[in-house]
């Protein structure tokens, strides 16, 4: 959508091709954070904030990046904001939401942006008919909110734009082959081909396709294929939608892959119907693996917990044990969590008055979980997990809310407990086609750009590889190399 209204802003004669009856996809979905530092936004918060120090927090949080891609994602990054609140549709604002690493450039408390909250009649029917509802209510098929927040303020501020500047935008079109000139494979990308309600047509494009239609989460056969964590039922994109189909007819029109980085991983809570839902923010509670044990520092970001999930197969389903202190409700943030009397019902959480029958109740050795729990409940006390140093980061206390010597330790010490299963979740994967600094997708054979062919979201091997850097990492990355596709399209 970012690359949608900009081309229509600048007059071209744009098409938004969609899969599935609404857009959005997982940028609906979620809160809206957007990593885009250096912007005029951080600078009327009066953040620390700075283009010099967020090539600093990267430095030292990436692995091998590109820098080349880094360079102009950080130098694009601040042009694009300003181009988008030149347009009386789009506002930013900041919002405290710490940043992933303790390295040098972090801004305390993050700097995040994300769009202002505005109300669906402000941005006309029929946009609003488009837009995918919120996770909670899209899984079980209720309409959207009255006011846009977050990922619905994003992706209806930019529909809007879209459509009140010519574009067109096609639901229910699945793009299932990419036409490119030359039988050799070298030629220019001259259009897509579709499959629609109507049957299968031809979309020409005369200056070139953006591609920017997600990963491939939602396909077991590629995750499987390309090694990735987790499976396809516990990913956080929209129900059948992202299996990859675009990224691998670019493939076969000779475009170059990579599939290095993996996914946007996070704990999920496992629902009732197999599914797995997006988690953070522990505010109490300890989570356990399958002989009963902890094995990570449960406030770590939500990517880095689960990459700890993936590193041992007894952790995929783990525990989540927790207490009566917040009257059986789930001390973290899940979306959605789900009725507990339903989890009860399908197994997904149980109950017991102690720890021992807990423990049964989980085919867990009941010493071992009382020991893990008594011994996290002496780190309670004394202020201090000698095991994985919860509480001692930023990033740990920002959700948390204990009254003792560390506020991200609460004791789990008031029946009757509750342990919830917890899987692998995504928001998405990160692995796909391989672009340069244009945004441009290179051709496996030469390496050089294919004419005509951009990408950008998770259709790409994301700037940050295997690293998370903060909230909004996702649709800064997205939205900038979006731009810079336009930018390079329109010559």
């Amino acid at each position: 959508m970012t690359a949608a209204a900009l081309a229509a802003k600048a007059g071209l004669s744009v098409v938004v091709l969609e899969r599935t009856s609404l857009i959005g996809g997982t940028s609906a979905y979620s809160g809206g954070a957007c990593w885009l530092p250096g912007s005029a936004v951080q600078q009327r918060a009066a953040l620390p904030d700075s283009t010099e120090g967020a090539r600093a927090y990267l430095d030292a949080v990436l692995e091998d990046p590109d820098t080349t891609k880094v360079e102009a994602f950080l130098a694009h990054a601040p042009e694009l904001v300003a181009a988008l609140e030149d347009d009386e549709l789009m506002d930013f604002e900041w919002i405290p939401f710490s940043e992933y690493y303790d390295a040098p450039g972090r801004v305390p408390m993050g700097r995040s942006i994300q769009p202002s909250a505005i109300r669906r009649d402000q941005l006309g029917p029929a946009v609003m008919a488009l837009l995918r509802p919120p996770v909670e209510r899209d899984r079980v098929g209720a309409a959207g909110r009255s006011t846009l927040s977050g990922g619905q303020a994003l992706i209806g501020r930019l529909a809007a734009m879209f459509v009140r500047d010519g574009g067109t935008v096609a639901t229910e079109h699945h793009v299932i082959d990419v036409r490119r000139e030359g039988g050799d494979g070298a030629g220019r990308v001259t259009g897509v081909v579709v499959d629609t309600p109507e049957g299968t047509v031809e979309v020409g494009a005369r200056r070139g396709v953006i591609v920017a239609a997600g990963g491939y989460e939602g396909s077991p056969e590629r995750r499987a294929e390309h090694g990735t964590p987790g499976r396809a039922a516990w990913t956080m994109a929209p129900r059948g939608t992202n299996t990859g189909d675009l990224i691998e007819a670019c493939a076969k029109a000779g475009a170059a892959t990579d599939y290095s980085g993996e996914g946007w991983f996070c704990p999920g809570l496992e629902q009732p119907d197999g599914s797995g839902t997006f988690t953070l923010g522990f505010r109490s509670g300890l989570m356990v693996d399958q002989t009963g044990r902890r094995y990570g520092n449960e406030c770590l970001p939500y990517d880095r917990f689960g990459r700890i999930m993936a590193e041992a197969p007894e952790r995929i389903p783990s525990w989540f044990v927790f207490d009566s202190r917040e009257g059986g409700r789930l001390p973290a943030i899940a979306m959605p969590e789900g009725d507990p009397a339903d989890h009860l019902a399908a197994g997904t959480w149980v109950t017991a008055g102690t720890l021992a029958e807990l423990a049964t109740e989980i085919d867990v050795d009941p010493a071992v979980l009382t020991t893990t729990v008594e011994r996290f409940n002496g780190f309670a006390a004394s202020g201090v997990d000698e095991d994985f140093g919860r509480g001692e980061d930023e990033y740990d206390t920002f959700f948390a809310g204990g009254s003792g010597p560390n506020k991200a330790l609460t004791p789990v010490d008031q029946p009757p407990y509750v342990a919830a299963r917890f899987v692998l979740s995504d928001l998405g994967t990160k692995g796909g086609l391989v672009t340069d600094e244009a945004g441009r997708v290179l051709d496996a054979a030469t390496g050089a750009p294919v004419p005509g062919l951009y990408a950008s979201s998770n259709s790409v091997a994301s700037v940050f590889g295997s690293r998370y850097p903060g909230p909004g990492a996702p649709l800064g990355a997205a939205m900038v190399f979006a731009s810079l596709a336009v930018r390079d399209l329109l010559g």
